[in-house]
């Protein structure tokens, strides 16, 4: 009876090893950081796709995330890992269009306002996953431009 008694705490004991291993796996992969959701989406300018540049979704206070705009508009959001999302949360959001012209320019195909959270007037509280974010941008009548360094 006494040896039975062991068998069933070893049993308990590799058990709960084994539920505490999966628990860790589940949470664990994160390293402690916090939970984040998926977001990607696309960025016009008059109504055409966004061919260059990246977006830079900055919170109040926390990690930024950003991506890469693809010849298409899409980008999708990295906050640690590629392509895990943000931290949920309200965010600014900045808009570079640009595209490097060697080291002497670079081409504006967006205007600069969109290029700082703070003046372009975009902003996002983000929850949940998403992949249909569209950021419309607008050149107001003036046209893409070359910058000289």
């Amino acid at each position: 009876m006494h040896c039975c008694i062991k068998e069933e705490r070893i049993q308990f004991a590799g058990l709960f090893c084994v539920l505490f291993a999966l628990v860790g796996l589940s949470s664990g992969c994160s390293e402690g950081r916090p939970e984040r959701v998926a977001v990607s989406g696309r960025v016009t300018i008059d109504g055409e796709p966004l061919k260059f540049g990246s977006v830079l979704f900055v919170p109040t206070n926390g990690r930024v995330s950003g991506g890469a705009i693809d010849e298409e508009g899409h980008f999708v959001l990295t906050c640690y890992e590629p392509e895990d999302g943000v931290i949920p949360g309200k965010y600014q959001v900045s808009v570079r269009g640009t595209e490097p012209m060697g080291e002497v320019a670079q081409r504006w195909h967006a205007p600069m306002k969109y290029a700082k959270a703070e003046t372009s007037g975009i902003e996002y509280d983000l929850t949940e996953p998403t992949e249909s974010i569209l950021i419309e941008l607008t050149w107001d009548g003036k046209k893409p431009f070359v910058e000289k360094f």
